[in-house]
């Protein structure tokens, strides 16, 4: 036990400077290491590099090419269909008005040459299934007219005034099976009543010249014939023959386009006859004009749809892969 405290005793002082012995030996390992000289390689080559993509002459990147445009989402609907289906139907009428042009204008010409044309007798049978080949023929007849099967058809309107056309059975002489309805013009609705208007409802034989026409069609806004309650609202040329007994034909009367008699006529209700002359509708220059014009119109109107830019909402950038 004395030996061991005299021990200690003498080496207390030395404890407080010792080092670490891992310390020591990496500081010994340093030393060492800065003596020795230092590792040569075992070859004096450099090392070879590895070959790159890039330093291929035809080598193209992703990055090189330039980034493409391209809508998102739906870029057109049904109604992109129905904006080509326009243009074209609008071509196709176009043309076939200018057919109807052509086949009204050969049609106005032959009427204009029926009426330069004098006037013919009719004769006492007439064929009305041929009686569109002489529309516009001028013609007279002579006969007595029964005033009492006339009929008014109407409302018609003329220079503003609400009147009624007189259309009155014109008998042959002698062959009763030979009448025919002559439309002897315009009359004002106040002048209506028979007994108003004595001067026109002449008497015994007259001679009647007139033209022979197709009357106008009855269009969706008129409403039906009431012939029993003698309420005619178009000539049914077909009803009104099988009334009277007369054969379906129709004589539209005609007179002299003078202004002072046609004011006399009215005061005295004797019935205005038409002009010899034609007035067929002709208004299909109009019509091609408007529907090529169409035509034109939606056309370029459906290139500006198709060929329209992108909206910065609707469009967005993608990498062009195709190379």
């Amino acid at each position: 036990m004395v030996a061991a405290r005299l021990f200690s005793s003498l080496t207390r002082p030395l404890q407080g400077k010792a080092a670490p012995i891992g310390k020591s030996t990496l500081k010994w390992t340093a030393q060492l290491s800065s003596q020795l000289s230092p590792r040569r390689p075992i070859s004096n080559s450099a090392p070879r590099a590895q070959r790159q993509p890039a330093d291929d002459p035809g080598f193209t990147s992703i990055l090189d090419n330039p980034p493409e445009l391209v809508r998102t989402g739906r870029r057109h609907g049904p109604g992109l269909i129905i904006l080509a289906i326009i243009p074209v139907t609008a071509f196709f009428l176009g043309t076939w008005q200018v057919q109807r042009l052509k086949w009204k204008t050969d049609l106005i010409a032959k009427c204009e040459d029926r009426i330069v044309r004098p006037p013919l007798p009719l004769p006492p049978r007439i064929d009305h299934e041929a009686l569109a080949d002489f529309d516009f023929r001028r013609v007279y007849i002579y006969g007595k007219f029964r005033h009492d099967q006339e009929m008014l058809v109407g409302p018609r309107m003329r220079d503003g005034e609400q009147g009624y056309m007189v259309v009155t059975p014109l008998e042959r002489e002698g062959d009763p099976g030979a009448t025919v309805l002559v439309n002897r013009g315009w009359i004002s609705k106040k002048m209506a009543d028979q007994k108003l208007r004595p001067e026109s409802l002449p008497k015994g034989t007259v001679r009647v010249e007139g033209m022979l026409r197709e009357p106008w069609k009855k269009n969706m806004f008129t409403p039906e014939n009431r012939p029993d309650l003698a309420e005619f609202y178009f000539p049914d040329v077909k009803q009104m023959a099988a009334l009277t007994g007369s054969q379906p034909v129709w004589v539209e009367q005609t007179m002299d386009p003078d202004y002072f008699q046609l004011l006399d006529n009215a005061a005295k209700g004797i019935p205005i006859g038409r002009p010899a002359e034609v007035n067929l509708r002709n208004n299909h220059a109009q019509y091609i004009f408007t529907w090529y014009g169409l035509a034109v119109a939606t056309s370029i109107m459906f290139y500006m749809v198709v060929k329209k830019p992108p909206t910065d909402i609707t469009k967005r950038v993608r990498m062009n892969k195709h190379w």
